[in-house]
């Protein structure tokens, strides 16, 4: 018989039409640390990070049966965010918690051997350099309405 596929894929996107449907707000928890997984990484907290995916909040999402995909803006940045399936944690929905923890699948379980359709891309992108003057004071105007 052959190997069941991983359900994770249908039930990410079973969950998410389901919080959408209902006028809810639908985020995912990320293991940062998964391979393959392209997220902002100064705003992830004990290797997760939480990502609002409603309609509005991103541009483009795709959920395929191996990847989360889609453009969101980061302080005002624009980025693309990549979530390979074995790094989605949960989906739930921020106005009352509802959703589910994903079960941990053999699919998603880490090999030594190393997958050559995935790839590491390096990056020359270095930190600004510090400088010596103060940081801008906030503007003192206030809106009048």
């Amino acid at each position: 018989m052959k190997p069941l596929t991983p359900n994770r894929p249908y039930l990410l996107r079973a969950y998410y039409d389901w919080l959408m449907d209902n006028q809810l707000t639908p985020h995912v928890v990320v293991d940062a640390f998964v391979e393959g997984t392209q997220v902002p990484q100064q705003y992830v907290k004990d290797g997760q990070i939480v990502l609002n995916i409603a309609a509005g909040a991103v541009g483009n999402l795709q959920i395929s049966n191996e990847f989360v995909e889609f453009n969101a803006r980061f302080g005002g940045v624009p980025q693309q965010v990549i979530l390979p399936m074995a790094s989605i944690v949960a989906i739930y929905a921020r106005e009352n918690g509802a959703g589910t923890v994903f079960d941990i699948e053999d699919a998603y379980l880490v090999d030594d051997e190393v997958d050559s359709s995935l790839s590491v891309v390096e990056t020359n992108d270095k930190a600004p350099e510090p400088t010596d003057e103060p940081p801008k004071r906030r503007s003192h105007l206030t809106v009048v309405k």
